[in-house]
């Protein structure tokens, strides 16, 4: 099963939200995200599902200076940041 990340948050201004997080493929590229980027927005929520190559390395970056600073720029409320790894499965 292809490792999948769901990172939900609450942002300041979901419209400034989404056109910043469009700037960011580099920095996902260095967290070896796979396309694509899935993402939803909801009044001012978003939840986001990322497909890294390399789950250790996708963590190491997701908690690094260079990832608080482009969430900061997007206007992410830092602390309603909640990063689900999914790792289960259910076949019907």
């Amino acid at each position: 099963m292809a490792t999948k990340v769901v990172v939900i948050a609450e942002v300041a201004d979901p419209k400034k939200w989404e056109q910043s997080f469009r700037t960011h493929g580099d920095l996902f590229r260095s967290q070896t995200i796979k396309k694509p980027i899935d993402f939803a927005v909801l009044g001012n929520k978003v939840a986001v599902c990322l497909r890294p190559k390399d789950l250790d390395k996708f963590m190491e970056i997701f908690e690094s200076p260079a990832t608080a600073a482009a969430m900061k720029v997007d206007g992410v409320k830092r602390e309603s940041v909640q990063t689900f790894v999914l790792d289960k499965r259910m076949e019907l």
